[in-house]
């Protein structure tokens, strides 16, 4: 076996090569054995491109599809993509836009054509960067929410609730979005602190010259108004019931009110109530007996009962109401307010809260049964903790808007005749058939289909399912129905996690996943979350361009603290950078010095050298916490573990302890040596693999050939007695490392050797002085090492210990002592100013109260290494 590798790591040659090979070969597509290991992959929108939460989420998916299929699982890694109704219609009325056109120039059916056309242009770019991460999925398996398998399991799923009563039609408050025209699911919204004010309104008492005062932020829903409400504790107004008030403006006679919702702190302790326009008003006009008065357009300008605004645009008519306010003696003041403002992720445009005929879920019968699989244990979340969060929304939710007003998704499945009778149905026939047998007898051309579509979110509740085939019994639901893990972001849980679960148990009564692993987001290093606004978004591609995909794929999983999030520092891709070179030329050396005719064959024990038992037992120990990581998704300890071994314990020990073997005279020491290099660099690269996957299949075949994406996981080495072995090796490394310690902080310049001196009494320190005498000078840069308790240390000497004794060394000649003595006499003063200074900092109040917390607590940080 003699295979030499180029003498530079060029990413981007050996990642376009394995890409290839993956996919021309489908290495990733099950084989049928073993047993059945699936993750169904969080469908990406088709519109989207990669970002770092992909990066991140994919990473650790292909982590543990990695590990499990080289444990022998059958392992279904099933891609995908989310038809993203909103931002796909958006993105194609853009293009339309471009050449002088709109949707409305089209028939809905050209329309759809339009967006499927496009879809197959230019709706892969998310797929192909996802191959360019290298991710282990079967891409013959590829779904996409809008397939014609997966619709028909959403009008089955739609009507079957429909038929039981859980999905309904009626008036709610929804988010609305003016510029897109259509209802928006809550996880669209995007809230933004926004600098507003707090307008203090007069509504005067009828019949009388007195009025109440009421706070509100948007004055112009004020003509929607139907109530004034107060808490029934708040004093002030109990000597209120039964009064009625003047709207102003308007003139409107309104009821002054008590209700449990009204927070007494807020303004003046007295609230509007604008059913039409505030989800909290809503449903205490629902309890208080009250009608809702729609005061606004779809587009967010005022309608007929606005009165004389009626035509303004909503932000015009807040300026003018609250000008005329003024001017009749009925603003009594404005205050600053900085509030909480939703406005749509996809356009900016404000959100407003707005009474509209839509589909809804009643969730409440779902989420019951969701709630008690993860009580009982069924489905585990990983960290437990987001375990409270999944039982407090569930225990709270409310009916789920499911329709969107566009044409790009899945049509509601219900149809109307002209009388406004309605049926829900698989298809026009079926809805034909359905209303004969009630006695309605309608041609086609008397039947409309629901203009609404479906919420993308309900398609993607039925993810784990519909693609593995259902409604129809295929053998890939059978076998791999219900998933193993699934991997996702905290910020989902609700809109998708706990959505599949419902429907999971619902229609397949079997969870969708036995376990939740969540993962923190990624945000800069001054802990902000990325926005385009803020200019420090990170584009994965550009990453991977420039450090290596391995190094960056290694920086993510590395970096990922339990149940916290990652903070992107661009510097330590550097670091992985590095580690990726140390690793490939480590095992170009192992390569350049093997024999033409070399073949891996079995060690015996008693062939082993002190250091070949060493290095081993350190990569069981390295195995055994590694395994014991994973078996908890803890990546960033499973990175720590093989990090550390390659890096430290196999490159900067083992590989320059066999360096005097390789190039030495014993031909057996050699063979012995060179062969425990390529077996426990083999097993170090499965344990690296599923972390880099591109430079470790290079790497291995290069050094043993086949694939190692499929070679089976890696065993401990047996070993019957490591103890000795192990201590002696561990004496080398402790003395080394105090010699290289002390070398550093006196500055002995490289080239100069020293004379180190031991006093101990341990026989295994006497032993690997002798055996690996060489080692010594060469590692420690020392001219000597020897052993002399009787030596006495004179005044220039430096004195350090170890485990067992002390190590000296005699530094006359090494170093100008009286410019050492004024060196350290500077750091002194040094030290003691910038202690001074940080103290100085911690007890200013201005500091502590303005700085960042970070900032301060790096302060205290410092403060406490610094004063100790």
């Amino acid at each position: 076996m003699k295979n030499i590798l180029s003498d530079r790591y060029e990413p981007k040659n050996i990642e376009s090569k394995w890409i290839e090979f993956w996919e021309k070969n489908q290495t990733f597509k099950p084989k049928g054995e073993g047993e059945p290991f699936c993750i169904v992959i969080p469908p990406p929108n088709v519109t989207g491109v990669l970002h770092i939460g992909h990066a991140l989420n994919h990473t650790l998916q292909d982590i543990i599809c990695r590990i499990e299929r080289k444990k022998g699982k059958d392992v279904l890694w099933l891609p995908g993509t989310d038809h993203a109704g909103i931002a796909t219609q958006v993105v194609v009325e853009r293009e339309l836009e471009k050449q002088g056109k709109s949707r409305r120039n089209f028939s809905r059916k050209e329309f759809i054509e339009k967006v499927w056309e496009w879809k197959e242009k230019s709706g892969g770019q998310i797929t192909k960067q996802q191959r360019l991460l290298g991710e282990s999925v079967d891409w013959t398996r590829e779904r996409f929410t809008m397939d014609e398998g997966l619709s028909h399991a959403v009008i089955k799923v739609f009507k079957t609730l429909y038929e039981e009563g859980l999905i309904y039609r009626g008036e709610k408050i929804i988010n609305w979005c003016p510029k897109n025209l259509t209802a928006i699911s809550d996880i669209e919204v995007e809230y933004k602190e926004v600098k507003g004010n707090l307008y203090y309104i007069r509504y005067p008492v009828k019949g009388t010259k007195d009025y109440v005062v009421v706070a509100t932020t948007r004055p112009e829903t004020m003509l929607g108004d139907v109530a004034v409400c107060a808490n029934p504790k708040d004093e002030r107004y109990a000597s209120l019931k039964n009064i009625t008030l003047i709207l102003p403006i308007l003139n409107r006679e309104i009821p002054l009110l008590f209700d449990d919702f009204v927070d007494a702190n807020f303004g003046t302790g007295l609230v509007k109530i604008t059913p039409a326009h505030d989800p909290y008003d809503f449903e205490a006009s629902q309890r208080l007996g009250l009608k809702p008065i729609n005061i606004m357009n779809p587009n967010a300008t005022l309608n007929e009962n606005a009165g004389k605004y009626k035509g303004y645009d909503r932000f015009e008519a807040r300026k003018a109401i609250v000008q005329e306010l003024q001017e009749l003696g009925l603003l009594e003041k404005i205050e600053p307010y900085v509030h909480s403002v939703g406005h749509n992720m996809r356009g900016g445009a404000v959100i407003e809260p707005y009474l509209s005929t839509q589909w809804f879920v009643n969730v409440k019968p779902l989420a019951q049964e969701a709630i008690e699989v993860v009580k009982s244990g069924q489905i585990e979340f990983i960290p437990k903790v987001w375990e409270k969060t999944y039982f407090e929304w569930m225990e709270n939710i409310k009916d789920w808007c499911i329709s969107r007003q566009l044409w790009w998704g899945h049509r509601i499945p219900a149809y109307y005749t002209q009388k406004g009778e309605i049926v829900v149905a698989e298809s026009l026939e079926e809805a034909i058939q359905i209303f004969h047998q009630k006695g309605i007898h309608v041609s086609k051309e008397e039947v409309i289909q629901d203009e609404d579509v479906l919420d993308t979110w309900f398609s993607s509740a039925l993810w784990p399912f519909s693609t593995l085939g259902w409604p129809n019994q295929t053998s890939d639901l059978q076998k791999y129905y219900p998933t193993a893990v699934l991997v996702t972001g905290f910020d989902i849980i609700f809109f998708w996690v706990a959505r599949m679960i419902m429907m999971g148990v619902k229609f397949q009564k079997n969870v969708p996943f036995r376990k939740v692993v969540i993962h923190g987001l990624v945000r800069d290093k001054y802990g902000e979350k990325f926005s385009k606004s803020k200019g420090n978004t990170i584009d994965p591609l550009d990453m991977m361009e420039k450090y290596g995909t391995d190094s960056f794929r290694f920086f993510l999983a590395a970096s990922l603290p339990e149940a916290r999030d990652i903070l992107f520092d661009e510097s330590r891709l550097d670091g992985y950078r590095a580690f990726c070179n140390k690793v490939w030329n480590s095992c170009r050396f192992v390569l350049m010095n093997l024999p033409e005719n070399f073949a891996i064959r079995p060690i015996l024990e008693n062939e082993l050298e002190p250091s070949d038992v060493w290095v081993r037992f350190r990569f069981n120990e390295c195995l055994s916490k590694y395994e014991k990581a994973y078996s908890h998704y803890l990546f960033f300890e499973m990175a720590s573990q093989i990090y550390d071994f390659f890096w430290g314990d196999f490159c900067d020990w083992y590989l320059e302890l066999t360096k005097p073997r390789i190039y030495g005279q014993n031909q057996k020491s050699k063979e012995v040596a060179l062969q425990n290099l390529v077996q426990v660099l083999s097993q170090a690269l499965h344990l690296l693999h599923p972390f880099m996957p591109f430079i470790t299949e290079e790497l291995n075949s290069a050094l043993q050939g086949g694939l190692l994406s499929l070679s089976p996981w890696p065993e401990s080495f047996e070993l019957s007695s490591a103890s000795i072995s192990n201590q002696k090796i561990n004496y080398l490394i402790e003395i080394i490392s105090e010699v290289r310690v002390i070398r550093a902080n006196l500055k002995i310049p490289p080239d100069k050797k020293c004379k180190v001196i031991l006093k101990t009494n341990h026989d295994l320190v006497r032993a690997i002085i002798q055996e690996e005498y060489n080692s010594f000078l060469q590692l420690g840069k020392m001219e000597s090492i020897t052993i002399d308790n009787s030596y006495t240390p004179n005044q220039t000497d430096s004195i350090s210990a170890f485990t067992s004794g002390e190590i000296i060394l005699p530094l006359t000649g090494m170093i100008d002592l009286e410019k050492e003595k004024e060196r350290l006499t500077k750091e002194r003063n040094s030290l003691i100013l910038e202690i001074e200074k940080i103290q100085k900092k911690l007890q200013n109040n201005e500091f502590l109260t303005k700085a960042k917390p970070e900032i301060v607590q790096k302060e205290k940080e410092k403060w406490e290494i610094l004063k100790n």
